[in-house]
This record gives structure tokens, C-alpha cells and sequence, in this order.
């Protein structure tokens, strides 16, 4: 029974320094040049980060160079861990939550109405 236990107790210590290694390692960009519907994605982002209380860096790109380096066209766009996961629209607080949580269902098509879509314009 003894030997059972330090196999359950050293299998749960290297499964929570994998999920801790994980969850600190993300990485979140936000690209964009400071249109308003980016400025709103970068404040939905940090509310959802804060509010999950997820270990993350978030940096705002709006060099627009750079932002081209993604093969982004358009903006808002987020990049998780160098992964471009949305671009040329505003998600919602629950879609960011399952791209950061690994519940990913997005997709990253230009939605009519959003910021650089052709009917708005940063």
C-alpha cells in the first residue's frame, strides 16, 4: 500500500508541475494599431485573464510590420503562445476563455461589421 502512494503522490506532483508549467507559459499578443474594436479586444482579454486568474503576459503589437510578420491583413487579432487564434473581429469573453483554456472553437474568418472587415475601418 506504501508503494502505491509514492506512485500516486510522485504521478500527482509531476502532473501539477506539468499543468503549472502550461498555464504559466502563455502567452498572449493582441495585434493591432489602436482602433477602438482592438482597444476592446485588449481590455476583454485582460478581463478574462483576471477573472480566471490565469498566469499569462499579454503584449500589444502595433507595429504594423509585425503584425504583417502573423500574416495578419486584419485587425483585432490574438496570438496565443505565437499561434495566431482570431483575427479581423472582437470574440467574446467565453471564446477567449476556451482559446486560453484549451477549449478552442474558434475560427479565424472575418465577421461583416468588425474592424478592418470592409464595413468599419481602424
Amino acid at each position: 500500500m506504501i508503494f502505491l502512494n509514492d506512485i500516486f503522490l510522485k504521478t500527482h506532483r509531476l502532473f501539477a508541475i506539468y499543468i503549472n508549467q502550461k498555464i504559466m507559459s502563455i502567452s498572449i499578443k493582441i495585434l493591432g494599431t489602436g482602433c477602438p474594436k482592438c482597444k476592446q479586444t485588449t481590455a476583454l482579454v485582460q478581463e478574462v485573464v483576471n477573472e480566471n486568474n490565469i498566469a499569462a503576459t499579454i503584449e500589444k503589437v502595433e507595429d504594423i510590420m509585425e503584425i504583417i510578420n502573423y500574416e495578419v491583413m486584419s485587425t483585432p487579432a490574438i496570438v496565443v503562445n505565437e499561434e495566431v487564434k482570431i483575427k479581423g473581429r472582437v470574440p467574446s469573453k467565453e471564446e477567449i476563455l476556451d482559446i486560453l483554456t484549451g477549449n478552442e472553437k474558434t475560427k479565424n474568418e472575418k465577421e461583416a461589421g468588425d474592424c478592418c472587415s470592409g464595413t468599419s475601418c481602424c
